[in-house]
């Protein structure tokens, strides 16, 4: 690895990428090119790749941290980007630096629409203050959620003191988001009914804020409707739990409606979570448990593409799936040959 200060050829012979002390000082300064192409390093498989981008993150490490992580969700329809855009708008304008990235597992089956979110957020997409993102199409949500964390320290150390991470996917892309963030945003469509009926409870439980958009003109009474009913939803679940009672607004990006009320309560909750202590505690279990599932990640790489491992794999995983074998014994064949005890 290239840690000197001269630029070097990338494989290929194509564009020079930037040193190690380039990447450094091109991130501390804000410079938003060299910020996009440590995300793309960071991004990438290469394991020479992968070696820079940790050292580089190692570098940054104590330059991070200072960002409010917010993770907005919403059902589709909701109008996520529109959202995003005002909000973020309204934010650059206070004087804050705005980062918005997106994780989007489904992206590589349905072709995903992420990808034109810089131009969808009109107003971030020239900002100058404002930085976007998209997620690259990865099929695998482990890995996008690597690269959306990794990303999310590199913006902080760029300056930004505002992230806001998007989940378009489904499944348990919420769960991922909610778990790299400090507060978790749910926008919701006016006229519960049905939607409040199906909605997973688990999406709920992990809601900080709830917030029914798109409450304006005729739409108006339906969504302040919705968050009544929300509400009732949230007390019920919620009715042991009186560190925070999630609070249900109700906003209107398309006619800008809402949201400086909705910031308030967002950044007045961040303030609670930081004077308390939980909102360290809340990053540091945040941090460990991802630790673990990149351990348990590589274990398994390094287990299967063990030179003992190999030719055993595919049959034991059939016995195991036939029924020939316990999975439990399967688990301890493959250890034992791991570990080179058979």
């Amino acid at each position: 690895m290239n840690v000197s200060g001269r630029t070097h050829d990338s494989a290929g012979g194509g564009p020079k990428r930037p040193a190690l002390d380039e990447y450094v000082q091109g991130v501390l300064a804000g410079d938003r090119t060299i910020l996009g192409r440590a995300i793309t390093l960071v991004e990438s498989s290469s394991a020479a790749h992968q070696e820079s981008a940790q050292e580089l993150l190692t570098q940054l490490m104590p330059r991070t941290g200072g960002a409010l992580r917010l993770g907005v969700t919403g059902v589709p329809g909701v109008g996520k980007s529109t959202f995003i855009d005002v909000l973020g708008a309204t934010l650059t304008t206070a004087g804050h630096r705005v980062a918005v990235l997106a994780v989007d597992p489904s992206s590589e089956i349905t072709g995903g629409s992420i990808l034109g979110d810089k131009t969808r957020m009109s107003r971030l997409g020239v900002d100058d203050n404002a930085f976007i993102r998209p997620s690259p199409s990865a099929g695998v949500l482990g890995g996008v959620a690597r690269k959306t964390r990794e990303a999310m320290l590199l913006c902080e150390a760029a300056g930004f003191d505002i992230v806001i991470v998007e989940t378009v996917g489904v499944g348990q892309s919420e769960t991922v988001v909610a778990d790299m963030t400090d507060l978790f945003l749910v926008l919701m469509l006016p006229g519960a009914g049905d939607e409040l009926q199906g909605m997973k409870r688990g999406l709920m439980e992990l809601a900080d804020i709830i917030a029914v958009n798109k409450a304006d003109g005729e739409n108006t009474q339906a969504a302040e409707l919705a968050a009544r009913e929300y509400e009732g939803a949230m007390r019920l679940m919620h009715e042991h739990d009186t560190d925070w009672a999630v609070p249900v607004l109700t906003c209107s990006a398309l006619a800008n409606t809402g949201i400086d009320n909705l910031w308030r309560r967002i950044a007045d909750r961040h303030q609670e979570l930081r004077e308390s202590g939980l909102l360290e505690e809340k990053r540091c279990g945040q941090t460990l448990r991802w630790m673990r599932v990149l351990l348990d990640e590589h274990l398994r790489l390094a287990v299967r593409s063990h030179p003992a491992v190999r030719g055993m794999w595919d049959q034991i995983e059939q016995d195991v799936a036939n029924g020939r074998i316990p999975a439990a014994a399967g688990a301890k064949l493959i250890l034992d040959a791991f570990a080179g005890t058979t």
